[in-house]
């Protein structure tokens, strides 16, 4: 068994934890000894064992002298765990192999301590596929804010509405579950008013066999014009009404509804960076917006946005729709660019998944 094929392997096992082990990073581990598979484990969930710690207690005795493949550099700290690197010590492994070093500095540090140990460490195996892996992880750590993936439904012409301000649907049912396991795989997701008032959804997950809590359902409602029954506000998730300083919030208050003011920007309209900083206060680290063209083009022109999900259906709205966003520079130079990162048909749909180009 070579150390790619392994690793491959790790990187599939830590997948497993996408829907539950959200803030923390996900990680996979497989224990090879005599060319054999002995123990696997990926980190399920936030608070419970570390890849590392569930392949061991699989090797049992079989992970001395064995070879460790995991996907983040083994913690050195104690949290609500134990460090990982004190049990791979413990059971006596020869080799351990990292695909990426952990940028906690909190918890960084664990191969040096095995290498100290007598312990061989190789470092940087399949190492890019490990940090894409973890981008969420990665960047709430250097930007101290939330991930931000942008998803829009618009048509070949870029509308993401008729004339009329009909836009259910305009993709198909395989993109709607496609949407619905995005949804899960974040921590909250974020709308405007405007399409609380046209569309009152529910923004929940909903797919069969799922496990995992559901999103944070976030309104950005800078007049407080959501309904307090708006199926938004329901018990099957939480939820959280952001509106601006001096907005009446009385009946939404005696509706328990959880209720925060943040500042406007010069447009008048709610600063985007503002809530996303309440919103990191609270623990989210990931957030998907599927708001308006009002709510997209306030993310676009704020530049807080990491990943642009479009789905592509196939039909044409003309000029009297709605675009997908409403303001944008005048000439082709000041255009935001972005990469093309993957691209599928799902159904009758064409799913495109972009990158913001950074400078």
């Amino acid at each position: 068994m070579d150390d790619a094929y392994a690793m491959r392997r790790a990187l599939a096992l830590a997948e497993r934890g996408r829907w539950t082990v959200s803030p923390n990073p996900l990680v996979g581990c497989v224990i090879v000894a005599h060319d054999r598979v002995v123990g696997e484990g990926w980190h399920e969930v936030a608070g419970g064992p570390h890849a590392e710690i569930v392949a061991l207690a699989a090797a049992g005795a079989a992970a001395r002298g064995a070879t460790v493949y995991v996907t983040l550099e083994p913690c050195a700290h104690t949290g609500r765990t134990a460090p990982c690197v004190d049990a791979l010590l413990r059971a006596g492994v020869s080799r351990v192999v990292v695909a990426c070093g952990d940028p906690n500095p909190l918890a960084a540090g664990g191969a040096a301590i095995l290498r100290a140990a007598g312990v061989t460490v190789h470092s940087g195996l399949l190492g890019a596929q490990a940090e894409r892996q973890n981008e969420v992880f990665f960047h709430g750590l250097r930007a101290q804010r939330p991930f931000v993936w942008l998803k829009s439904a618009v048509s070949l012409d870029g509308r993401v509405a008729a004339a009329d301000g009909s836009s259910q649907w305009l993709t198909g049912i395989e993109a709607r579950q496609q949407a619905h396991e995005l949804r899960a795989q974040v921590d909250a997701v974020l709308v405007g008013s405007g399409t609380v008032l046209a569309d009152d959804p529910q923004l929940t997950v909903r797919l069969i066999g799922r496990r995992g809590p559901q999103p944070l359902r976030v309104v950005l409602d800078g007049r407080a014009r959501s309904p307090v029954g708006a199926r938004v506000f329901d018990d099957r998730a939480p939820s959280l009404l952001m509106v601006a300083p001096g907005a009446v919030v009385d009946m939404h208050r005696e509706a328990k509804i959880d209720t925060v003011e943040i500042p406007t920007g010069r447009d008048g309209h709610l600063d985007v960076g503002a809530a996303l900083g309440v919103l990191w206060r609270r623990g989210v680290r990931s957030v998907l917006v599927e708001g308006g063209p009002t709510v997209t083009t306030a993310f676009v022109a704020g530049d807080t946005y990491e990943r642009f999900v479009v789905h592509v259906a196939p039909l044409l709205l003309g000029s009297g729709g709605r675009p997908a966003v409403f303001d944008g520079p005048h000439t082709l130079s000041a255009a935001s660019r972005l990469t093309l990162d993957h691209v599928e048909r799902v159904g009758d749909d064409t799913v495109l998944q972009l990158v913001r180009q950074r400078e």
